[in-house]
């Protein structure tokens, strides 16, 4: 049994946010993260391995500077990593992006019991498409939202979907693809130990040579070429005034009256 988790570096919005003059994200002067609910999504793998003894392996596509976040992850208790780096893919989009991890998640192997996790959405593009797309096009079963996971006795999954008034609570047989958010779980942090064997744990990088066979990477499927979606503009929004502090009701209803408001 297996739990992969695909995972993403993101730009620390927290900070500065570095946008080149043709409006674009200037990524390379921004620190990185991993995707907070991505972080989530490892997290339900772990535990996951914590109660069945199963494999996670972590998957991202991006430049070889994620490896250290990588590492972290194995860190944390995952057992393998996957960097999925090639020129080709630059440039993709969602669709792209699902394209060329469903087949990463291909050649690594989806069998019966196994879980894909992703976190519901990326901080960066905030479009909570790329999981959805990967369930898709790998046939999976796949349950969005999840705010809960308990393991049946036949192997099934009941996840707790978070819904806008409440939850809703659904049977999926696996293999399936489960998306996460926050309210599932808290990321648990690396430990020493972790930190010493993440290096010696196996990380393996899939270039566009070793996905190319797979049916689902062609030419025009992936990087720019294969992106019906562009991102036209990125900008900073500007910085709101400085507020005022009110000391009661009455003086609040001077400054409405004062501008004809009421």
């Amino acid at each position: 049994m297996k739990a992969i988790v695909c995972v993403k570096q993101v730009p620390d919005t927290s900070g500065k946010v570095a946008v080149k003059p043709d409006g674009t994200l200037d990524r390379a002067s921004m620190a990185t993260i991993t995707n907070p609910d991505d972080l989530t999504a490892v997290e339900a793998a772990l535990q996951l391995k914590d109660k069945t003894g199963c494999e996670v392996v972590v998957v991202s596509m991006g430049p070889f500077t994620a490896e250290g976040m990588l590492r972290e992850l194995l860190a944390m208790g995952a057992d393998r990593a996957v960097l999925v780096s090639g020129r080709e893919f630059g440039g993709s989009d969602t669709f792209a992006t699902s394209q060329i991890l469903a087949a990463a998640v291909n050649k690594i192997g989806v069998d019966e019991g196994d879980v894909v996790f992703c976190g519901r959405q990326a901080i960066d593009g905030d479009t909570a498409q790329v999981g959805p797309q990967i369930a898709e096009k790998l046939h999976l079963p796949q349950v969005t939202y999840a705010a809960g996971i308990e393991q049946q006795e036949d192997g099934s999954l009941v996840v707790k979907r978070l819904l806008e008034d409440g939850y809703m609570l659904l049977r999926v047989k696996t293999p399936c693809l489960i998306t996460c958010v926050k309210e599932l779980a808290t990321p648990r942090y690396m430990s020493v130990g972790g930190i010493f064997e993440c290096y010696s744990k196996p990380l393996e990088v899939f270039d566009y040579e070793a996905l190319k066979d797979d049916p689902l990477i062609e030419v025009d499927t992936i990087g720019l070429k294969g992106s019906p979606t562009n991102v036209f503009k990125s900008f900073t929004p500007p910085q709101k005034g400085a507020g005022t502090m009110l000391e009661d009701a009455g003086q609040l209803v001077g400054i409405l009256n004062d501008k004809h408001l009421i």
